[in-house]
This record gives structure tokens, C-alpha cells and sequence, in this order.
């Protein structure tokens, strides 16, 4: 049985590592690469440069899915509601 998870390398701030996500995380790493004009190695240094802690891994699948998510939520027009 072929596992989920892919490993793939990646060139971050220079330096080459190699980074294991779930294809729909690359998917959307990829969309989101896609949709701010950059390559995928950019939008990996800037998660990374971001990150506050764990793995870089993990920083990519927080990343992705609060992307999707703050897309997902309906945008508020009144600030006062909840």
C-alpha cells in the first residue's frame, strides 16, 4: 500500500531540504503558490521564515490550512456582529 504522504525537496533560503506532505497539502501549496504570483520555494521560505516552532512540515499543513479556512469563513459586512 503506497503511503499518503510525499516526500519531496525543496529549495528554501538557499539551501535544499527535503519536506513530507499529504498530496492535497501540496495541492495547495501549489494553488496558493499559484494565486500570489511565486514559486513554490518562496512561498515555502516565507512559511519557513514565519514559523514560530515544530517542524517545517507542520508549519506547511497550519499554513495551508488557515489559508483555506479564512477563505471558507463568510466575510462579515457590520463589524458589530459576532
Amino acid at each position: 500500500m503506497k503511503s499518503p504522504v510525499v516526500k519531496r525537496s525543496i529549495v528554501v533560503a538557499g539551501h535544499k531540504t527535503s519536506v513530507s506532505l499529504e498530496e492535497a497539502f501540496w495541492n495547495g501549496m501549489k494553488e496558493i503558490s499559484g494565486l500570489r504570483n511565486m514559486t513554490l520555494s518562496e512561498l515555502v521560505g516565507e512559511i519557513d521564515s514565519n514559523r514560530q516552532q515544530g517542524n517545517l512540515s507542520s508549519a506547511i499543513r497550519l499554513f495551508v490550512l488557515d489559508y483555506f479556512r479564512t477563505r471558507a469563513m463568510p466575510q462579515r459586512t457590520d463589524p458589530a456582529q459576532p
